[in-house]
């Protein structure tokens, strides 16, 4: 995971008037709030990456050539599996 410094604001008159992100979830572990988990089938994954380029906490990483879901951030929300063209991911209820 990237280290990234937060943002500090004085007082909320420095904060800008606009919906923005203050903070990535990398320092947020999240993958408790989940109630389904995507499995990977590494025998059907043809190796796309469409998985982690559409997962919306980057809780897909690449390693050894192959996505690798990192449960401790990974909310469950199930985009990875609909958006495989393959369907090797699927949803289990934890």
């Amino acid at each position: 995971m990237k280290n990234h410094a937060p943002i500090m604001f004085k007082t909320n008159k420095d904060m800008p008037p606009c919906a923005m992100s203050l903070a990535d979830m990398s320092h947020n572990k999240t993958g408790s709030w989940r109630t389904f988990k995507p499995v990977l089938d590494e025998n059907k994954c043809i190796k796309c990456f469409i998985c982690w380029k559409f997962c919306p906490e980057n809780s897909i990483d690449i390693e050894n050539d192959m996505p690798k879901i990192n449960y401790d951030y990974c909310k469950g929300c199930g985009i990875c599996s609909n958006e495989c063209p393959k369907k090797c991911i699927e949803m289990v209820e934890e």
